[in-house]
């Protein structure tokens, strides 16, 4: 079979928008998508529409990321890469996810909008939020299309082994895609597993330049899958969804200089992680700290909202994840800076004089 059989049929006959740029590129007089022929004072040229996927960009994406560039769709974030796979594949009111939490709410949220429904499989909270392969097959019917690994984990900072990925995507190979997102890798001792993605066709691996690259604002991240996976994805992405800007940055930060300065970097995250890892577990009202393979600890506290709210009066903001089932009392902190740490802790190691 075909993994498309996996999509929804009605968007299997669907021919998509074909935008002027696609059709013809950006070669001569350009009289073909009603811009504007007067050019602002910009480094490239915005009164053009971009091109849909910059050639240059996804082939310096695809080698970093030791892939074939006809794998490689870039998008506008990997949410949007979440949000195009829910509606490839999940008919409303017939399909389903599974997700498994403590986990990114966006996998959820894009269900949702979508009329899919959200199965849960919690990770294993006394086993360190590992998660349960096993009660994720458990859980895979004929409904299931999508099933959603955070390698890390985000909030709780672990990470599955490959072995036990690659296993659950063998598993359940025509039957659902396994979606690893991959966010927080270049943080983690792990490789990517954006290469197995060519051998396995129902293999799924997100990947962004938000994180450790520094480019949360310009929205670049990408998605590499099987092509006839790609090819689907692109007839309902919006027609233009790169901005030039956007394009520029990244493909700036991916130069070999700029490389360079990302690893020392992410060295750097790690050390601190490390460093202030060992440094919570000192301070009064700390209950746990959960080891990470990310750029950021979750801890648990005594008062979580306390402890919250006593930072945010210092003009120090961290990211309140009681929410989170199994996480009620917890807290995730994002390694800053030497400087922002040292600020942290020392606000930390005051006496909790903000209560509930």
């Amino acid at each position: 079979m075909s993994v498309l059989d996996l999509a929804r049929p009605d968007l299997l006959a669907l021919s998509g928008y074909s935008s002027a740029r696609l059709e013809a590129g950006r070669d001569g007089i350009l009289l073909n998508a009603n811009e504007s022929p007067w050019p602002l004072d910009h480094a490239a040229p915005l009164n053009r529409y971009p091109d849909p996927q910059p050639a240059r960009l996804r082939a310096r994406l695809a080698e970093l990321y030791g892939v074939d560039a006809p794998r490689l769709l870039i998008g506008r974030g990997s949410d949007e890469m979440i949000d195009l796979l829910v509606r490839a594949f999940c008919r409303a009111g017939r399909d389903a996810i599974v997700v498994q939490p403590p986990a990114f709410g966006m996998y959820a949220v894009c269900a949702a909008v979508q009329g899919a429904a959200v199965r849960s499989v919690p990770l294993v909270r006394e086993r360190g939020f590992a998660p349960d392969f096993d009660a994720v097959l458990a859980a895979v019917d004929a409904a299931v299309k999508l099933v959603f690994v955070c390698a890390p984990n985000n909030p709780t900072g672990g990470t599955p082994s490959r072995a036990d990925v690659l296993a659950l995507a063998d598993a359940l190979r025509g039957r659902a895609l396994v979606v690893v997102d991959e966010a927080y890798v270049e943080f983690a001792d792990a490789p990517s597993l954006a290469p197995e993605a060519g051998s396995r066709d129902n293999l799924v691996v997100l990947r962004t330049l938000s994180k450790a690259h520094a480019l949360a604002g310009a929205r670049i991240g990408c998605l590499i899958a099987a092509a006839e996976i790609v090819e689907l994805l692109r007839k309902i992405m919006p027609p233009y969804p790169l901005p030039t800007p956007c394009v520029e940055a990244a493909e700036a930060a991916l130069c070999a200089k700029a490389l360079a300065r990302t690893g020392d970097h992410i060295a750097a995250t790690k050390l601190e992680r490390e460093r202030l890892r060992v440094a919570l577990t000192t301070i009064r009202g700390v209950r746990e700290v959960f080891s990470s393979q990310a750029n950021f600890l979750t801890v648990r506290f005594d008062d979580a909202g306390a402890r919250y709210r006593q930072l945010l009066a210092r003009g120090i903001v961290v990211r309140d994840v009681r929410r989170y089932p199994g996480l009620e009392d917890a807290l995730r902190i994002t390694v800053g800076s030497p400087e922002q740490n040292a600020a942290l802790l020392a606000e930390l190691a005051q006496r909790l004089e903000i209560t509930a």
